[in-house]
């Protein structure tokens, strides 16, 4: 429990220390205007109550990770802990912070086009296909999965193929309404039903009868049933995303820079909700490594049930809330997906739009961009599940590793302190590159192999920027 403790202490502290330093190097100007403020068309641009931009940005970013992505992490034992509070302090929060500042600085752009502004032309129009693909992938994935939690609470009065396409049906509307019309009106409920459910687990933590494990040396190993096929490294730091950092938030933040009022706002939006998230996650590990008895309990349990965390939220939400805790895991882990659902058709529409110029006051524009979109989602249902989940945690990562790229890049031009993602981008390369050498949906190599395969792509890499920002900082005039 002290470790617990420790680590939400820990996460709080880096808001208000580690946070405010990003906030001094980035360099925040409270006169300048939003693109919110200057670019108002009452669709996507608009300004909200500094309230609602956080729990939506919140929701925007959460979804199933911080819950499904923390019962699977907590199987290799409290290493999880470690990762989730220095991977959200240091790169997650950072990662998202400057993200969404970046995208103010420019009109609200889409990152694909900021990757483009720093690392050029090739990397923008990679990224651009790339972001369009994963929120696809994520659109799916949040259409599928909910619609089987749903089919599940109820007992399977209705098909799940109905719920599918009643969630297809809001997702629709989610993505062509002007954003305060249906968003900022339902996110505001589910983003409190997910923290009641977060703090109500808390304490049952501190008032029932369990023993969260502690951070102490004879625990920080890999405490998963078969190591070998599952090693710690990189296998935590994939499976532990929305929780640390995820590539994801990157193409959220867009939404909420275009509807904040002020620079200043940016510590609290950015950096504060992937400080939550990272409490939120925690609260998950913490109840999956306790609710079995430990972590061997945890690991035992998952296999039974097909390593199926929704099966184990749903679980540990109803017997450790009680009919309380029905009621909020039905908003909790089902709101939860829908909500990230819906803004990844709504960022690829942007990001779409972004592309071809298109003007988004007219729904008929917003139409014509978004439905292939998810004419697209729907035939990737007819894919087993699994697989587009395995691929889409990979490709995750990748995108955070390509956003901190670009993010060093431009501290680079600005002569300001690039370490702060210098550090994480490094680290982040190493773990997709040596993740996507050893996973079976990868190259399936040796573990020895690939950890030298992955050092060889991250040495490359980090020399090939370092010759690309050379040569550009010559030229480059900063914004």
């Amino acid at each position: 429990m002290i470790s617990f403790l420790l680590s939400i202490g820990a996460l709080l502290l880096g808001y208000f220390t580690y946070g405010k330093l990003m906030e001094r190097i980035f360099g925040v100007d409270k006169d300048r205007e939003t693109p919110a403020v200057r670019l108002r068309d009452d669709v996507d641009f608009m300004t909200l109550p500094t309230w609602k931009v956080f729990l939506i940005q919140f929701l925007n970013i959460a979804g199933l990770g911080p819950i499904f992505g923390a019962i699977a992490g907590a199987m290799f034992g409290p290493a999880a802990f470690l990762w989730i509070v220095l991977g959200s302090i240091f790169a997650g929060a950072v990662h998202d912070y400057f993200s969404g500042m970046l995208s103010i600085r420019h009109d609200g752009l889409s990152i694909s086009e900021v990757v483009g502004i720093y690392l050029g032309p090739t990397a923008k129009q990679f990224m651009r296909l790339f972001s369009v693909v994963l929120l696809i992938f994520v659109g799916t994935v949040f259409l599928v999965g909910p619609a089987k939690i749903i089919d599940g609470m109820t007992g399977n009065i209705w098909n799940v193929w109905i719920w599918v396409a009643i969630i297809l049906v809001y997702y629709v509307l989610s993505t062509l309404l002007p954003i305060d019309k249906l968003i900022s009106k339902l996110y505001p409920i589910f983003g409190v039903a997910m923290l009641l459910m977060a703090i109500g687990l808390v304490i049952a933590l501190f008032f029932g009868d369990y023993n969260i494990p502690e951070l102490i040396p004879a625990n920080l190993r890999n405490m998963t049933s078969d190591p070998e096929a599952t090693p710690l490294f990189p296998i935590l730091f994939i499976t532990i995303a929305c929780g640390a950092i995820s590539g994801f938030h990157a193409t959220q933040s867009p939404l909420m820079a275009r509807c904040m009022k002020n620079e200043t706002l940016g510590r609290k939006i950015f950096y504060g909700t992937m400080v939550t998230e990272g409490i939120v996650a925690l609260i998950w590990a913490a109840a999956a490594m306790t609710f079995f008895g430990n972590v061997e309990g945890l690991n035992g349990a998952m296999i039974a049930n097909n390593n199926n965390a929704a099966w184990a939220a749903n679980e540990i939400s109803l017997n450790m809330l009680g009919q309380i805790g029905g009621v909020l895991a039905l908003l909790g882990i089902v709101a939860a997906p829908i909500t990230s659902g819906d803004t990844a058709f709504r960022s690829a529409r942007l990001i779409l739009s972004d592309i071809f110029k298109s003007n988004q006051k007219k729904i008929v524009n917003r139409l014509l961009i978004s439905l292939p979109l998810f004419v697209i989602a729907f035939v990737l249902t007819q894919i087993d599940f699994g697989i587009i989940w395995r691929y889409f945690a990979w490709s995750n990562q990748t995108l955070a590793m390509i956003v901190l790229w670009t993010i060093t890049a431009y501290l680079i031009y600005e002569n300001k302190a690039y370490w702060v993602t210098l550090l994480p981008a490094i680290f982040m390369t190493m773990v997709c590159s040596t993740y996507i050498l050893i996973a079976p949906e990868g190259f399936q190599l040796p573990n020895d192999i690939s950890y030298i395969g992955g050092t060889l792509i991250t040495l490359t890499i980090t020399i090939a920027f370092w010759v690309y920002t050379a040569q550009k900082k010559k030229v480059f005039v900063g914004v």
